[in-house]
């Protein structure tokens, strides 16, 4: 599977710029949810992953132990909280606990992907806010800070009362599409909801922007109702936030097709690719599906269509400034606005 290992164009100068390695306060450890994105991220740093035991007891337990001295350190736990995600989450909630118990001076609670995110509102009777029990469990456990990336929803951000520094994948999608010089291009947003992070993708492309109207049959799929915006002729590149089954994605693909449209590409930041997500990708219009590494992607979610480009940097870079007080909101300006 092509993996892009390029740095963002965004951070190119930043690291030829820092020459000194970071001072031996930080500490960075990871669970077993994305081990290979830790080492990445620990690679663009210069600095080692912390020596740390995450496995089972005999029962399936969690048995986790810190294996060097962390006392008074900026101690970065890397943990997605992916399928299985109930096993991830509580490993990420006992090796902080862990790290606070270890006399850590600050444990920032790195998520590249923050599951359990669609259940952030009461949207039907008799239903729990999970998104928010979550946020309360990683506090209560023990963090200082929260780093994730790409939310489901943005509200979640004020479900944490401690701070909240959210990235973006945009910068690391547009180089990659920007290379591949597609023109004509519109970026096309797959509901209403993600008109501000598309309207932002169009900006950084200098492209169109088209919205596909649909209503939702099930809680994983979809009917497309209508193509807002012009797409006949035109190579399309759907961006979106997450892919569970692939359904609704692909069903836009489809529309856009019937459309007119010369290709459609996709941008989704979180690959779950559960289910039959994979194969329904296989048969779509889609040319390209690009991810990030948020999710490490297993064998049978292997596909020639499916690019991976790597966040390590991006992170790796929000974890520095993080640990020296600058900036994280100056990587993203005029993104957001």
């Amino acid at each position: 599977m092509p993996t892009a290992t390029r740095a963002p164009h965004h951070l190119k100068a930043t690291r030829q710029q820092r020459v000194q390695p970071l001072d031996s306060g930080l500490a960075i450890l990871s669970g077993n949810a994305n081990l290979d994105l830790a080492k990445a991220l620990c690679k663009y740093l210069g600095v080692g992953l912390a020596q740390c035991l995450v496995g089972r007891f005999s029962e399936g337990e969690i048995r986790v132990k810190i294996q060097e001295n962390i006392r008074g350190k900026d101690v970065f736990v890397v943990q997605p909280t992916c399928p299985p995600p109930n096993d991830n989450l509580m490993e990420l909630l006992i090796l902080i606990d862990a790290v606070r118990r270890a006399s850590a001076r600050r444990i920032t609670a790195v998520i590249p992907y923050y599951g359990y995110a669609r259940q952030d509102r009461k949207d039907q009777p008799r239903v729990p806010i999970t998104a928010k029990l979550v946020a309360n469990l990683i506090t209560t456990a023990g963090a200082d800070r929260i780093l994730t990336m790409d939310l489901h929803a943005g509200q979640i951000q004020g479900f944490f009362d401690i701070p909240l520094d959210h990235l973006y994948a945009i910068n690391v999608f547009a180089d990659y599409l920007t290379r591949k010089r597609l023109k004509p291009v519109v970026v096309v947003s797959p509901d209403v909801g993600g008109i501000k992070m598309a309207r932002a993708y169009a900006k950084r492309l200098n492209a169109g922007l088209a919205i596909v109207d649909k209503r939702r049959t099930t809680p994983e799929s979809t009917e497309v109702m209508h193509i807002l915006g012009e797409v006949a002729g035109k190579r399309c590149v759907l961006v979106d936030d997450l892919i569970a089954t692939g359904s609704s994605l692909v069903e836009a693909a489809h529309a856009l097709q019937r459309a007119g449209a010369k290709a459609v590409y996709a941008a989704v930041t979180h690959p779950v690719l559960s289910g039959p997500a994979v194969a329904q990708v296989a048969r779509s219009p889609i040319e390209e599906l690009l991810v990030t590494d948020t999710i490490p992607l297993g064998k049978p979610q292997r596909h020639p269509k499916i690019i991976v480009l790597s966040i390590a940097s991006l992170l790796g870079e929000a974890i520095r400034r993080i640990h020296e007080e600058q900036s994280i909101s100056s990587l993203f300006d005029g993104i957001t606005g």
